[in-house]
Formats: structure tokens, C-alpha cells, sequence
């Protein structure tokens, strides 16, 4: 199976991080996670995305704050998929990383997720390899159907203590 790589630009980081390693690892999919930043270390970001494809990587997670550029750098060094997860930052919440990440030129595509969206990237990541995984695909499956109980369950409680018959 193909491993995923992860670079924050901070780790400041690591609580959005962590979603995405969390449900990988609950997804039985291997990564590698590193610390890169766009504009302080821009070679050892550039060395990455150049080499990701042949040291076994099958996607790309990047998560950024503020300015947020490490997605779109990596993207400019690979054509593996690169997934942004824009950073909350103290300042504007966050809507400056997501208007960074998502606002790519033509031809260099990053795929986006919410703001701290780190588990969502990592189930894009997924749903990348599952394509040619059909076990990763069946654990998806169950992942989905997990949840969907999940929220049944939510939905009788709810409905158990808020629903009156008159």
C-alpha cells in the first residue's frame, strides 16, 4: 500500500495534524509526517514533493496556516495529489490559510478541505488509494456504516426524550 505524506508549516500545527494521523492509523494506512515549511525551509519542502512519488507516497497532505503556501509549493513539485488543510491562525480565524490554499492557478491543483478539516484529508487520502485498494475501499465502507449508526443512535435518543404525543 501506498503511504501517506503529511508536512505541516508549524508545529504549531499538530491538534489538526493529529485528526489526520489519527484516522489514518484507524484506517490501517501507513504515513510520514514531517515539519516543512514554504518560505523557511523551502528546499527540504521542494526536496519532498520532488521525491514523494518515488519513496512510496500515494498522496500528500499539507496544513498551513495564515499566508498557508505550503500546499500550493508542494503541488508545484509533484503530481501526486496534494491535499490543503487550511490553519486557524489568531488573527483571521483561519479564512486567510483557506483563501490561500484553495485559490490555486490552473494547472496546479490542491484539493481542499474545512478549516482544521485534518480528519477529512485523511479520508480523501483514503478514498484516493481505495481506488485501487479494495480493502481499503471495504474499510470505508464500514467506516461509513459505523457512523451512519452513530448518528441513528443520536437520532433515537433524541427523539425518544424530545418527541410528545398529545
Amino acid at each position: 500500500m501506498k503511504k501517506i505524506g503529511i508536512v505541516m508549516g508549524s508545529d504549531s500545527d499538530l491538534p489538526v495534524i493529529r485528526k489526520a494521523t489519527d484516522m489514518l492509523e484507524s484506517l490501517g494506512i501507513p504515513f510520514e509526517t514531517h515539519v516543512y515549511s514554504a518560505h523557511r525551509t523551502p528546499q527540504q519542502a521542494r526536496d519532498f514533493a520532488l521525491h514523494a512519488r518515488e519513496n512510496g507516497f500515494g498522496a500528500i497532505i499539507a496544513a498551513a496556516g495564515m499566508a498557508a503556501h505550503l500546499a500550493g509549493a508542494i503541488a508545484a513539485n509533484t503530481t501526486l495529489p496534494v491535499i490543503g488543510i487550511p490553519c486557524s491562525s489568531a488573527v483571521l480565524d483561519g479564512i486567510d490559510a483557506l483563501l490561500s490554499t484553495v485559490q490555486m492557478p490552473t494547472g496546479i491543483p490542491v484539493a481542499t478541505v474545512a478549516i482544521g478539516g485534518g480528519a477529512n484529508a485523511a479520508l480523501l487520502c483514503a478514498q484516493i488509494l481505495a481506488v485501487e485498494d479494495r480493502d481499503l475501499a471495504k474499510r470505508l465502507d464500514e467506516k461509513r456504516r459505523a457512523d451512519a449508526e452513530k448518528v441513528l443512535a443520536k437520532d433515537a435518543a433524541v427523539s425518544a426524550e424530545l418527541t410528545k404525543q398529545f
